[in-house]
C-alpha cells in the first residue's frame, strides 16, 4: 500500500511560525513533524509516499529529497493553490495508482501502528468499503465530534456519542471519481456520501494523538516528545 502526508495546507492559526516555514516541517521532538509521519510509516513497511504541497512548498524536496534517508521513495504532488483534502487526493491519483492507499494529514501527530490498521483497512475494503477511517476522543477544541462508531465499525451522523476524525484513513480510488483532476474539493462530502451508501466504516483509536493546530499546542507536544527515551 502506497501511502501519502497531505501538506499543502496555510496553516493560518499557526502564524506567525508558518509565515517561513510549512506547518508539517514545524520541528517537534528534535525533527520536523512530516519526519515522525515517514519513520512510522516505514516502520509499518510502507515504502512509496506521495506528499502534496502548496504553501512554500519548495522546502520540502531540499530538506526531504526523494526519501533516501528512510530508504523509501517519496513523489510530490505540487499544488500552484491549496486544492483542500479531497482536491488535493485527487490530484495526486495518478502517483498512487489503483489499488487502495493511507492517507494521513501532515499537521497530526499519531502513535497508531500503521500494520495493523492496514490490514483491517484491507480487509474492510475487499468486503467492499470505499474508506475505513480513524477516529479518536473528542479534544478540547473539537468537543462535537465528527461521526458516530457503533460496535461493527460502521458510521454514521447520528444514533450516539460522536468522535473526532483524526485526520488518518484508507481509501479506494474511486471515492474520489467524481472530482476532477485541479478542482479544489473537500473530505467531508464524499464521507457523507460513502455513509449514505453504507460503505464506510472505522476504528477508535485511544492512544496518544494530537492536532497540531495552533503554537501553543506545537509547543506542548514539542515538550512530550522531548522526555520520550531515544529510539533505536
Amino acid at each position: 500500500m502506497k501511502a501519502m502526508i497531505l501538506a499543502a495546507g496555510r496553516g493560518e492559526r499557526m502564524r506567525p511560525l508558518t509565515d517561513h516555514c510549512p506547518k508539517p516541517l514545524l520541528r517537534v521532538g528534535g525533527k520536523p513533524l512530516l519526519v515522525w509521519h515517514i519513520e512510522r510509516l516505514v516502520k509499518a513497511g510502507i515504502r512509496e509516499i506521495v506528499i502534496n504541497h502548496a504553501h512554500l512548498g519548495h522546502m520540502f524536496q531540499p530538506l526531504l529529497g526523494h526519501g533516501e534517508a528512510w530508504g523509501v521513495r517519496i513523489d510530490y504532488s505540487p499544488e500552484i493553490e491549496a486544492l483542500e483534502t479531497a482536491g488535493g487526493i485527487t490530484q495526486a491519483l495518478p502517483l498512487l495508482e489503483s489499488g487502495p492507499f493511507l492517507v494521513v494529514n501532515g499537521d497530526v501527530y499519531c502513535e497508531l501502528n500503521y500494520s495493523v490498521f492496514i490490514a483491517r483497512a484491507l480487509t474492510r475494503m475487499a468486503q467492499g468499503q470505499l474508506a475505513h477511517i480513524v477516529l479518536v476522543d473528542n479534544p478540547p477544541h473539537h468537543p462535537e465530534g465528527d461521526f458516530v462508531l457503533d460496535a461493527s465499525g460502521r458510521i454514521s451522523r447520528e444514533g450516539g456519542s460522536r468522535l473526532t476524525y483524526s485526520g488518518i484513513g484508507a481509501f479506494r480510488p474511486e471515492m474520489f471519481a467524481g472530482i476532477q483532476a485541479g478542482e479544489k474539493a473537500r473530505l467531508a462530502p464524499l464521507l457523507d456520501a460513502a455513509i449514505a451508501e453504507d460503505r464506510l466504516c472505522g476504528e477508535h483509536f485511544r492512544g496518544y494523538w494530537e492536532d497540531v493546530g495552533t503554537p501553543e499546542r506545537l509547543g506542548k507536544l514539542d515538550a512530550e516528545l522531548r522526555t520520550l527515551p531515544p529510539q533505536s
